[in-house]
């Protein structure tokens, strides 16, 4: 069985967001990395012989481009693509404790989910292929996965806004022979971290086109893609990136937050991360 361990570093300005996806992969007793780079408007595709990482503190060199908890460097040039600056974060926002809760006890999980900052700023500056883009006061997001294959139907939704910050994942995950749809995701709002997962009783409530509505207890989070802006980005399967899945890192998206009859937050934002990969056949 092969296996993978990826990275993403989502970096927002004003205009513009670039997310980066530093990876690791293992397959048919071959190793292999690859940097993938997605912005408003196209999908770049790097593969590496080698990579070097660090989990704690959080470290990943692909060449000459490194991926660190205090920031990004990079200076790569092919015929394709020229990719060059420095990018500095301020303190990331980690989560209480492990995203799995409980899972991260389960052995042989098809793949798990790690959330290494909610939110920081970013200061600095990168070129890509003549494309400026300026970080003043930027925003971050940083997460990563690792295990053997993504999950064949799953949705994954990500925004920073005014106030705070949000991920929700609903993936559908084998088990022992059978299938259950398991649910993880944060809200930090006005410094407040709120926890959803199946582990916590979260159950969805909804899946529609594009549109996901989960529920724990009193509290309802939805997530609605309005405008897609998808890019081709590869994934994984038994280790080998050969999937293609599809991406829109900045897109319109409408989410809705409430406690019982009280809406804790409520927005359209068009600086979201949205993947709808969740059809109604396994």
């Amino acid at each position: 069985m092969g296996y993978f361990k990826g990275w993403y570093f989502k970096c927002c300005t004003d205009d513009k967001t670039i997310a980066f996806i530093p990876a690791y992969h293992y397959c048919d007793n071959k190793k292999s990395a690859s940097l993938q780079i997605i912005t408003n408007d196209a999908a770049f595709h790097i593969p590496f012989q080698t990579i070097k990482y660090n989990d704690k503190p959080l470290h990943v060199k692909l060449g000459d481009c490194r991926f660190t908890e205090r920031g990004i460097s990079l200076n790569y040039q092919s015929n394709r693509l020229k990719v060059e600056g420095i990018l500095r974060f301020q303190p990331l926002s980690p989560i209480r404790y492990d995203i799995m809760g409980p899972f991260t006890l389960v052995p042989f999980l098809q793949c798990r989910h790690s959330v290494y900052s909610m939110t920081h700023k970013i200061n600095g500056q990168l070129m890509v292929n003549n494309r400026n883009y300026t970080f003043h006061n930027g925003v971050g997001y940083i997460e990563g996965d690792r295990g053997y294959s993504f999950p064949k139907r799953y949705i994954w939704t990500q925004c920073c806004f005014e106030h705070g910050s949000l991920m929700l994942s609903v993936a559908d995950i084998p088990m022992l022979g059978f299938h259950f749809n398991g649910i993880i995701g944060v809200v930090l709002l006005n410094g407040k971290e709120y926890r959803i997962a199946t582990y916590l009783g979260a159950r969805i409530k909804h899946i529609g086109a594009n549109t996901i509505t989960v529920k724990q207890g009193d509290y309802t989070l939805t997530a609605r893609l309005q405008k897609k802006n998808a890019q081709p980005l590869l994934a994984p399967s038994n280790g080998k990136m050969c999937r293609t899945i599809h991406e829109s890192a900045v897109c319109q998206t409408y989410y809705r937050f409430s406690y019982k009859q009280k809406v804790l937050c409520e927005f359209i934002s068009d600086k979201a991360s949205f993947e709808f990969e969740f059809t109604a056949t396994r």
